[in-house]
């Protein structure tokens, strides 16, 4: 067994581990979960998305314990401005000479994992300032750049019921992250286990699995993930497909579409894929990989016009009815007269 092959059965092993202590908290969810740890194993960023009290915090916070890492949790309000989040300079005395100098207090996102809890309950100046950490893996202050310790995943809730003093994320800012995940209701025997959890003594506890330097090294054992061309050919039609003006579009794209996804769909979807194939043991991608992150890395990148709204089609049926019209087979693929010839 070469080194690849043991990391690959390594990261399986880690995140059953990671299931197994985060269901001594966290009664379900086992679709968010994984999706949490494709995106922390694709070095992305995801937003939880789901009316409050289905523990999106309380998932958020339980994983990073699974963690040795270091953990911030920033509750985004109206008030809250970039420098509470990013850090200050602040000028400061020298008892010994008298001299004063600025001297850097870093702020709360100087930490491996951010819990941006109600992200859209604060102004877009503290949006960006987020965004710009997240896309750079730096914040500036006072005209010099600060480096972020790696790792560093950003996971940001939010809350879809809530309008009054809200401002939502744009569509191009929601790009940002590579996956937009839902977060439903329980289960009726879920619902009824979470009851008797909560209502007792009951106090969960959970061990740390991993911690820094093995996920950066698993991030990279990840990437190297062999994937063939028909999968990426695969791939890129989801993002393709949705772009109105693609004479190769599907009839109802060019009906409830007003824009569709662009490059970095299709790229979040094969690390997606990659990390998601890790995770069930193989190192090699399938079509399956591929569909089953189609929907986190899909939803927000893809605008329903009013068309689609005022006939209940949501994002996820788009993304339902092209899994259904994108050829699945590698002979089908190559061949389809229909689908741009891409790549090769």
């Amino acid at each position: 067994m070469d080194n690849d092959a043991r990391t690959v059965k390594e990261i399986r092993e880690a995140f059953e581990r990671i299931k197994a202590e985060l269901g001594n908290v966290v009664v379900g969810q086992q679709d968010v979960i994984e999706q949490l740890l494709i995106c922390i194993f694709s070095r992305g960023h995801a937003l939880l998305v789901g009316v409050p009290g289905l523990a999106k915090t309380l998932l958020i916070r339980t994983l990073s314990e699974t963690m040795n890492l270091n953990f911030s949790r920033i509750q985004f309000t109206p008030d809250l401005m970039p420098s509470d989040i990013t850090g200050t300079e602040v000028l400061q005395e020298d008892k010994a000479t008298g001299d004063r100098v600025f001297k850097f207090l870093p702020g709360p996102i100087f930490a491996n994992i951010i819990l941006a809890d109600e992200i859209n309950r604060t102004p877009p100046k503290t949006q960006a300032a987020l965004l710009e950490a997240m896309q750079e893996h730096q914040v500036t202050a006072g005209g010099k750049r600060h480096k972020l310790d790696q790792p560093f995943f950003v996971l940001a809730t939010q809350n879809p019921i809530e309008q009054e003093g809200t401002y939502p994320l744009p569509e191009a800012q929601q790009d940002r992250f590579m996956f937009n995940i839902k977060v439903d209701y329980p289960s009726e025997d879920e619902e009824l286990q979470v009851m008797k959890m909560t209502t007792a003594s009951y106090q969960g506890k959970v061990q740390r699995i991993l911690d820094g330097p093995t996920i950066l090294r698993l991030q990279e054992v990840v990437r190297k993930v062999p994937i063939a061309e028909h999968v990426i050919r695969y791939a890129m039609q989801f993002a393709r497909l949705t772009r109105h003006n693609n004479p190769e579009a599907p009839d109802f794209v060019k009906q409830y579409i007003s824009w569709g996804a662009g490059p970095r769909a299709s790229q979040n979807l094969i690390l997606g894929a990659k990390a998601r194939a890790v995770l069930q043991g193989r190192n090699y991608v399938s079509g399956e990989d591929i569909r089953a992150v189609a929907h986190p890395v899909m939803r927000h990148r893809i605008a329903p016009n009013f068309t689609a709204e005022a006939e209940g089609i949501t994002s996820d049926v788009i993304i339902d009815k092209l899994i259904e019209v994108i050829p699945r087979a590698e002979a089908d693929a190559l061949n389809d007269e229909r689908l741009p010839k891409v790549t090769g």
